[in-house]
């Protein structure tokens, strides 16, 4: 029974899942259903963690839109999930981001990591 659900779950994973991390500023583009249109609308932000594994790992990305800050958790082998793009790399030590929600201003950045 374990095989069949880990054969069904591998045709549902994408292939081309871009590699990032916590701490990075990320674009998402997601797919938006209205009526009967579709659109891309995109959320830029910081991700604050991410988890799970396999179909079910998910990320949740944090920005602050008109000085309300606002999270979003999407499933990363979503169809509603066109694209991820990797804005920059953040320098942080921890796996969850969860201490940015009290910050403010310039000190809910994250530091900018060099190669």
């Amino acid at each position: 029974m374990n095989d069949i659900i880990k054969n069904i779950e591998a045709e549902q994973l994408k292939a081309d899942v871009p590699q990032f991390n916590v701490g990075d500023t990320v674009r998402v583009h997601a797919l938006i259903k209205e009526g009967n249109r579709e659109r891309i609308q995109v959320f830029e932000g910081t991700v604050l963690k991410k988890q799970g594994g396999s179909t079910r790992a998910t990320f949740t990305v944090r920005k602050s839109s008109n000085g309300v800050g606002v999270e979003k958790t999407w499933p990363l082998h979503s169809p509603h999930v066109k694209n991820v793009e990797v804005i920059r790399r953040g320098k942080v030590r921890r796996a969850k981001l969860n201490y940015l929600r009290d910050r403010v201003g310039k000190a809910a950045k994250v530091k900018e990591r060099v190669k």
